[in-house]
């Protein structure tokens, strides 16, 4: 007797996914879905810093993808931070008194299941065409740059070192 009440609660509950099937998409077509994973998470924005006195000029760090400038206020962005020795950034800062000064702690700094590791600290003269690895590699995940209000060769790097155990290079550095 039970079984005949169980019957019709299990087509009620089944017809919302009976009834989603064959639907004509005008977005999508006939696109189909595709594995694209398993991956690392990516996408996430973990540092950002805009040029006070010019502020469409933004820059932002990526957990795996570089650096991006925009120019128009974040209408439109370019990678500026992608042929280095990693692509993980924790940490952007740009020097107020010459806003062509960029420096770039690699690394994310915010640990998470997903974290991808840096290679140190990088800094450019140049606004972001070139890049100069200033070292700090063994770090591996650099949270936090702070620049010098006056001194565009003095900076405080805060690295958090391996988040999940102990690191002999885990420290603030300047």
């Amino acid at each position: 007797m039970k079984k005949i009440y169980l019957l019709p609660f299990i087509l009620v509950l089944s017809l919302p996914f009976l009834l989603a099937q064959d639907k004509d998409d005008p977005f999508f077509g006939d696109m189909k879905p595709r594995n694209i994973g398993p991956a690392g998470m990516s996408g996430r924005i973990n540092a950002i810093d805009v040029i006070l006195k010019n502020p469409d000029h933004i820059f932002i760090g990526t957990a795996s993808g570089g650096v991006w400038k925009s120019e128009n206020g974040g209408t439109s962005w370019k990678p500026i931070f992608q042929n280095e020795e990693t692509c993980a950034v924790g940490a952007i800062a740009v020097d107020q008194q010459n806003p062509n000064i960029l420096w770039v702690g690699t690394g994310e700094g915010n640990p998470r299941n997903s974290l991808s590791g840096g290679y140190g600290l990088y800094k450019s003269i140049d606004g972001g065409r070139s890049w100069n690895h200033l070292g700090l590699e063994k770090t591996r995940h650099i949270h936090r740059v702070i620049l010098h209000p006056t001194n565009s060769d003095v900076a405080w790097i805060a690295a958090i070192g391996a988040p999940w155990g102990e690191h002999k290079e885990r420290g603030v550095y300047k």
